[in-house]
């Protein structure tokens, strides 16, 4: 474990008009499904109809989407295509339009999202790091090195005490934790090959992380900060893994087979392995575990898996390259 202090640095944001949107916008629903489209665009999607009603232009090749906790702002990060992004998109959901785009500097490839304590964190790949962005402020007022390469994903505790982060290219899970007003430590836990997708157990006691080059999952308790066990689910790249709002389950989207592998928590054992095309990578679960939505990004649609009987019971058209996913109430 180490302890570090964060970098302080004030980036002014660059204020850049919305351009048109593609679509003569309906009224936000509520609740609203939001999907990131790497075309470079946000569409909201009303999820009983299944309709999208509105759709926003990003940045360049966006990959992660989070709301604001009110529901009024939704962020995108825009990783980059041939070049290294570096820049944010800020969106008006209610007006559903891009109010201005956070300009990064020298951070590039923006990935990973969380919102919480009225802050944005994010990942920038490129530069090891953690930041958070203001949006009261409109101005990036925190970094925090992780010494890891290739930081993807993020996810923050509802205080702000608490991070994790996985590192791809280390084959690890930073776990970070609030030590004073400036002050964090640091453990870096190491796991399987290439750990992408992760999440927390809705009891908070464990993060499950899955690796994409292994085919493995790391389960790490928290407490300890020690991964207790390892299994296989025979992957060949998995990419996000989530867990639904019950506990009960546990979603793994294979980018490379193309399916949606389905645990059951308790055992670790695979309940079913679902079939949904080229690409599968962001998963969204609703709130009330009934239903799950994986972005299809090689068919560009967005899959509609019943967690009842689990099955894939439809398919919304959102876009180019769905990727990231939010849920608005």
């Amino acid at each position: 474990m180490n302890s570090r202090k964060p970098l302080l640095r004030w980036i002014p944001a660059a204020g850049i008009l919305a351009m048109a949107a593609n679509l003569v916008p309906a009224q936000t629903p509520s609740p609203a499904l939001l999907v990131l489209n790497k075309e470079g665009s946000l569409a909201i999607v009303d999820p009983s109809s299944r309709k999208v009603l509105g759709r926003v232009p990003t940045g360049d090749s966006p990959h992660e989407v989070v709301a604001s906790t009110d529901g009024k702002l939704a962020f995108a990060s825009n990783y980059g295509g041939t070049t290294p992004g570096n820049s944010i998109s800020v969106i008006d959901l209610a007006a559903q339009k891009e109010l201005h785009r956070v300009d990064l500097g020298t951070l590039r490839k923006p990935h990973g999202l969380a919102f919480a304590g009225g802050k944005l964190y994010f990942t920038a790949e490129t530069n090891k790091l953690i930041g958070r962005y203001d949006p009261a402020a409109n101005q990036i007022d925190w970094l925090l090195g992780t010494g890891q390469n290739t930081t993807h994903m993020v996810m923050v505790s509802p205080d702000s005490s608490q991070i994790f982060t996985s590192n791809i290219g280390s084959d690890s899970i930073t776990m970070i934790e609030r030590a004073g007003v400036q002050n964090w430590n640091e453990t870096v836990i190491p796991v399987g090959k290439g750990p992408e997708g992760f999440d927390q157990s809705p009891d908070g006691k464990q993060i499950w992380a899955a690796n994409s080059r292994d085919g493995s999952v790391s389960i790490i308790d928290i407490y300890t900060k020690k991964v207790i066990h390892t299994f296989s689910v025979q992957t060949k790249r998995s990419n996000r893994l989530k867990f639904t709002p019950d506990g009960r389950l546990v979603l793994i989207s294979d980018l490379d087979a193309g399916d949606l592998v389905v645990l059951e928590r308790a055992t670790k054992k695979e309940l079913k392995r679902i079939r949904l095309g080229r690409q599968p990578a962001g998963i969204l679960i609703e709130p009330a575990s009934s239903r799950a939505y994986v972005a299809v990004t090689g068919d560009d649609n967005v899959a509609v898996i019943d967690l009842k009987v689990l099955d894939l019971v439809g398919r919304i058209q959102t876009g180019k390259g769905p990727d990231g996913m939010a849920w608005v109430k």
